[in-house]
């Protein structure tokens, strides 16, 4: 890699991603559709931003030509959090764009299209076809996200551009806003307000933010075309075992009740959450471990949320 765009800068895992890949000496330009950088990219003097959308062709055509970028990592996606994850029409356009993004891309002499994918690419196949199961409508965005990899996988190998996929297992940590489960749970923890779960026997991991950062910049240097790769812990474990370690770190004084809400998803093989394929080809290697990253994340909301 030399040059770099990347798509969804200013979101939660992208501009992590952003100073993962600036600190290691890359030249990176971000695309997000703000009207500014996040703060946390001010100051970077190897990265520079553009506002725009990944879906707007006139704006990518004249970002890619004669920019000479070797990479694209794409993070942009809109609905990946909130009510319009179960909007399908904005899952569908996701797909479609993000295939043109990597049309428009290969036109212009990158090599290489690196991926955010998303665990519930496997859980959507699993609750689609399992008999009787009853699917709820956040699962429309991971069907998004499967749509986009195999709409990708083939023209990729057609125009013959590397094509790399990140499995994103679950992210969290300090800076995230959006309303996902581990940071809701902590600011309901916060607020001394009632928690709720499900039996949480499915199976489930998190990986801290930071070591997702590191996981995309080594799949940008050594992961293989063709091949997608998950992004976890390596420690995957019934969902319960998690809410028990998050309540244990930050409130032991008080215990989770569980069962209070019924549970109408699928309980994804725990095999399927497997690293050993990103350690093998990536030499991949998780830093902050669930604690650390639970203690960092409930600081951080802490002292930024009265």
């Amino acid at each position: 890699m030399k040059k770099i765009l990347l798509t969804g800068c200013n979101g939660f895992v992208g501009r992590h991603v952003v100073k993962e890949l600036t600190k290691a000496g890359y030249d990176v330009v971000g695309l997000d559709i703000g009207d500014s950088k996040h703060p946390d990219l001010c100051g970077i003097s190897n990265f520079s931003y553009i506002k725009g959308s990944f879906g707007d062709v006139v704006c990518l055509e004249t970002l890619l030509a004669g920019s000479q970028f070797d990479t694209v990592f794409h993070f942009a996606w809109r609905g990946s959090a909130g009510p319009e994850r179960a909007d399908e029409k904005i899952q569908l356009g996701n797909a479609l764009e993000t295939a043109g993004l990597l049309r428009v891309a290969v036109k212009h002499g990158v090599k290489r299209f690196v991926m955010a994918g998303s665990i519930m690419e496997f859980e959507v196949n699993q609750v689609t076809y399992e008999q009787g199961s009853k699917p709820g409508l956040a699962y429309i965005y991971g069907s998004g996200k499967s749509i986009a990899h195999e709409i990708c996988k083939p023209i990729a190998n057609a125009l013959g551009v590397d094509l790399v996929w990140g499995y994103i297992t679950n992210a969290y940590g300090v800076g995230e806003i959006a309303p996902r489960f581990l940071n809701t749970t902590l600011r309901k923890i916060k607020n001394r307000e009632r928690t709720e779960f499900t039996s949480a026997t499915q199976n489930y991991d998190f990986i801290y933010v930071e070591d997702v950062a590191m996981a995309f910049r080594l799949l940008g240097e050594k992961g293989l075309a063709n091949k997608g790769y998950m992004i976890g812990s390596g420690e995957a474990a019934p969902l319960k075992s998690f809410i028990v370690r998050m309540f244990e770190t930050v409130c032991p004084e008080r215990k989770p009740v569980f069962g209070d809400i019924p549970y109408t998803g699928c309980n994804t093989p725990i095999e399927v959450f497997s690293i050993k394929e990103i350690q093998r080809d990536c030499d991949f290697v998780p830093k902050v471990s669930f604690e650390e990253g639970i203690r960092r994340t409930y600081a951080w909301i802490n002292s930024t949320e009265s």
